[in-house]
């Protein structure tokens, strides 16, 4: 599935958060866009409803951007960037302005980790209770970034579903840590990478399934029964499989059988502690899109995108303006 998806003891899969989840890692708050239905078309166009024929046709609005905007200017977006930090850390702030400022803190970081010539402007602007944590994210930014190298030029067959409610993954999160010692931090922050805590529906081009992306073979093996599908048995098979590949004495070993690559334990290893360390950070990892890098950019696939064979990159755009 995502660029960044799990492999067991081979190759990286093709899923990208990103986490991603992003990803990146993930949705789109305002949700799916209303529409009339028939009786209402009909009666919005009954012939006594009809402008006079004297007046311009109105067109339609055009579509609203799918990605937050973001300053052009690195030191102005440095100083967006906190701005929307301190609001996900103020627990005054209101629902809107959480999920506001999590889509741009989600799309700021991606935008940085593009460009690292812009950290001797961006980096000083940081204030240092902020600063450790800005490193993680650049960081993990740019460690799942440098998986992968040729990008596609098509969208993949994905379908783009509300996450569990945030709730009940941490509840999950801490029953895997009470019964195998994971902690709960790095599952979740494997669930962000793998599928944005479970946005991404779709199997993996190399037959990863379900929420944590696990193999169905290595799935029967540790899922004790359970649903490849289910948030919850998905899960504790992955605090099962950490645990059984050492994660108590060698967590870096642990991480790196989930998947073949170093760059990927970095930053599983970087969101982690950031979200051990910062109690508004999981929360705000919960509210990122679903963004799938592309030949044409980044490219943000909303709850309710389906495809069920891949999508040309440049059609998509063509409709859904990004």
């Amino acid at each position: 599935m995502t660029a960044r998806g799990i492999i067991r003891g081979a190759a990286v899969a093709a899923m990208t958060a990103a986490i991603l989840l992003a990803v990146a890692g993930c949705s789109d708050s305002s949700g799916p866009a209303s529409t009339l239905s028939t009786s209402d078309t009909a009666a919005a166009f009954a012939p006594e409803s009809r402008p006079p024929a004297s007046l311009p046709a109105q067109r339609p609005p055009a579509p609203e951007p799918a990605q937050p905007a973001l300053a052009a200017d690195p030191a102005r977006l440095a100083d967006e960037l906190v701005a929307d930090e301190l609001t996900l850390r103020d627990p005054s702030s209101a629902e809107a302005a959480l999920a506001a400022a999590a889509r741009r803190q989600q799309v700021a970081y991606r935008a940085i980790g593009r460009h690292p010539e812009w950290d001797a402007i961006i980096r000083p602007r940081i204030p240092a209770s902020l600063l450790e944590n800005y490193d993680r994210n650049v960081d993990a930014r740019r460690n799942l970034s440098a998986m992968h190298v040729n990008w596609p030029s098509t969208l993949p067959a994905w379908r783009i579903n509300p996450p569990a409610p945030a709730g009940e993954l941490l509840d999950y999160y801490r029953l895997a840590e009470s019964a195998t010692g994971v902690g709960w931090n790095y599952l979740a922050a494997i669930n962000l990478v793998e599928t944005a805590f479970g946005r991404i529906a779709g199997v993996s081009t190399a037959g990863a399934q379900g929420p944590m992306q696990f193999m169905p073979a290595t799935f029967a093996a540790y899922g004790d029964g359970g649903d490849i599908l289910s948030p919850r048995d998905s899960i504790m098979a992955a605090g099962r499989y950490l645990a059984a590949n050492d994660f108590a004495t060698r967590p870096g070993h642990a991480l790196y059988r989930y998947n073949n690559s170093q760059l990927y334990v970095a930053a599983i290893e970087d969101y982690a502690t950031v979200i051990a360390t910062e109690p508004s950070a999981f929360a705000a990892y919960h509210r990122w899109d679903v963004y799938y890098r592309t030949t044409a950019g980044d490219v943000v696939l909303p709850i309710g995108y389906a495809a069920q064979s891949p999508v040309p990159v440049a059609e998509y755009l063509a409709e859904h303006p990004q």
